[in-house]
C-alpha cells in the first residue's frame, strides 16, 4: 500500500506544474487553475485504472483528462461570465511561468523587464479572448510544446483539425494583439 502512495506522489510531483499551467493558461486565474488542477488529480486518481499504455503517453492521457475537465468548467461558468470581463489582467503566480519568464534574460534593465511583463500580460489577455477550441490548441502546442499527434489524441480530433485550429488561433491572436498594440500606441 505504501508503494501506491509513493507512486501517486511521484505522479503528482512530475505532472502538477504542467497540468497547472494548462489550467492557468486556459482560465487566466491562479485561483481557478489551482482548483481545477486539484480536480484533475482527483479525476486522474479515480480513473487511473482506465489508462492504457498502448494508447499513448501518460501525459497525453492526463492532458485529455485535463481538457475534458476544462471544457466542463467552461460550460458551467459560461453563465457566470455575463458580468465578468475576459479582458481582466491575469494575476502573476509563481507556479505559472510565462514563456517569456522561461526565456528571461537576467541582464535586462528594470524598464525592459517592465515592458516584457506588460507584453506578457497583453498576450495572456489576448489568449483569453480566443474561443475555447482555438485557445486549447494554441496553448497545448505553443505553451506546452506538445506535438500535433499528441494534441490530436488529447482533443479527440484529427491531426488536420489540430493544425487548422492552431493556425486559426495564431492568426486570431495576431489580430487581437495588433489591435491592442494600435490602441496602446
Amino acid at each position: 500500500m505504501s508503494g501506491d502512495s509513493v507512486a501517486w506522489e511521484e505522479i503528482v510531483r512530475q505532472y502538477h506544474r504542467r497540468i497547472y499551467n494548462i489550467c492557468y493558461r486556459f482560465t487566466g486565474s491562479p485561483h481557478d487553475a489551482e482548483d481545477l488542477t486539484q480536480e484533475v488529480f482527483i479525476k486522474i486518481y479515480r480513473t487511473l485504472s482506465s489508462y492504457e499504455v498502448d494508447r499513448g503517453s501518460f501525459m497525453t492521457w492526463a492532458t485529455t483528462v485535463t481538457r475534458n475537465l476544462l471544457v466542463d468548467h467552461f460550460r458551467r461558468s459560461k453563465q457566470d461570465r455575463v458580468t465578468d470581463s475576459m479582458d481582466s489582467a491575469p494575476a502573476e503566480h509563481e507556479d505559472a511561468p510565462t514563456l517569456g519568464e522561461r526565456l528571461s534574460d537576467p541582464g535586462l534593465s528594470p524598464d525592459q523587464r517592465l515592458q516584457r511583463r506588460e507584453t506578457q500580460e497583453m498576450v495572456q489577455r489576448a489568449i483569453q479572448r480566443l474561443s475555447p477550441e482555438l485557445r486549447e490548441a494554441v496553448i497545448l502546442r505553443d505553451l506546452q510544446d506538445m506535438g500535433y499527434k499528441e494534441i490530436a489524441q488529447a482533443l479527440h480530433v484529427p491531426e488536420g483539425t489540430v493544425k487548422s485550429r492552431i493556425n486559426r488561433g495564431r492568426m486570431e491572436l495576431a489580430r487581437l494583439l495588433s489591435r491592442t498594440y494600435r490602441q496602446v500606441m
